[in-house]
């Protein structure tokens, strides 16, 4: 069978105190994780009992780093996962799991792109797939690639709450260079188009803002406040800043605890999501600057039960699309004075 490159351990931090801090009776029974959202406990318990095991013909449970940093920033994902990841893990390049043909970054890639790049993990259909991010940033990049993988119809995703909390307690790291995982044939998936958002349906939504008879969806900016206001520049040279008329601006950090980089509890999620009046009975679409922590703001309000699944999108293109394309004469693009 076919093998694709990965990192080959070197070494792993794990102490006999570790084992003993962490052991799992090998008398329970296995369990599915319950939410999407998981604690390092629950998903120490879990690969303890469903290992990522290549020669294990039963479904496993496949730790997936998504670590990944913005253009200005000079530490690269790859580099990160190099030092210290959960062991057996995976890595989802961001940068290239994509649509190429695309002008703008991280654009959903093809259905077969999408089974090229789970088949070259080593990931089957029947895994559990749980994505976490870095230690520095907590929750950063790993929604959206859990994002991804529900839109294209894997079964059991879920997001590590965090990563970073996983190192502080101690559970077991490794770090090392590249070894093999065998490749598995993943079918090709189809995509669900409901849980994205297009620029023409979100234009739409601008054009329609305090309309009469307007369907009232709500469009959620997961941007730094700064960029928001139009008063901060974009990262990405030449992009003007503002925002979508009629938006609300919840930066992503504001869903996550200060020191914990984790997600807040449900009820305070719910608190915020009522004080930015959210109407939890409209529909509701998520963005921020590539579609990347617009996914964080779609994962509070799912662990917040607020909203329904079924009303909510996430705009692909984000703002790097949408002040890109959209035409003056449309006054799209609106600055707080």
């Amino acid at each position: 069978m076919a093998t694709f490159t990965m990192l080959r351990s070197t070494r792993a931090f794990l102490s006999r105190q570790t084992l003993q801090k962490h052991q799992i009776s090998s008398i329970e029974p296995r369990r599915h994780l319950s939410s999407y959202l998981v604690t390092p406990a629950e998903l120490a318990k879990a690969l303890r009992k469903s290992p990522p095991s290549p020669i294990s013909p039963e479904p496993r449970v496949i730790p997936l780093c998504a670590a990944w940093f913005l253009p200005n920033d000079e530490r690269k994902g790859i580099e990160v996962y190099r030092e210290k990841r959960i062991p057996k893990a995976r890595f989802f390049d961001l940068d290239k799991v994509i649509d190429k043909r695309s002008p703008y970054p991280h654009m959903l890639p093809s259905a077969k792109t999408f089974a090229e790049a789970m088949s070259s993990l080593g990931i089957r259909k029947d895994d559990t797939v749980v994505v976490y991010d870095t230690k520095e940033l907590g929750i950063f990049s790993a929604p959206r690639v859990g994002w991804t993988l529900k839109v294209f119809g894997h079964p059991k995703v879920h997001v590590l709450n965090n990563f970073k909390v996983w190192v502080e307690e101690g559970y077991p790291t490794e770090s090392g260079e590249l070894y093999n995982v065998e490749c598995n044939p993943y079918p090709i998936p189809k995509l669900d188009e409901a849980k994205v958002a297009s620029f023409e349906q979100v234009r739409e939504v601008s054009l329609d803002y305090n309309k009469e008879g307007s369907e009232g969806i709500q469009i959620l900016d997961a941007r730094p406040n700064g960029r928001f206001t139009g008063k901060d520049p974009e990262p990405r040279e030449g992009l003007s800043s503002g925002h979508m008329p009629g938006s609300i601006n919840i930066p992503f950090s504001a869903v996550l605890d200060p020191q914990t980089k984790a997600f807040l509890p449900k009820d305070q999620l719910k608190k915020l999501f009522e004080e930015k009046k959210v109407d939890p009975a409209k529909p509701i679409i998520s963005t921020c600057g590539t579609g990347v922590t617009a996914a964080v703001i779609d994962t509070a309000l799912e662990e917040a039960g607020y909203g329904s699944p079924e009303t909510r999108r996430v705009y692909d293109g984000s703002w790097t699309e949408w002040a890109q394309t959209v035409k003056p004469s449309d006054s799209l693009i609106r600055k707080d004075e």
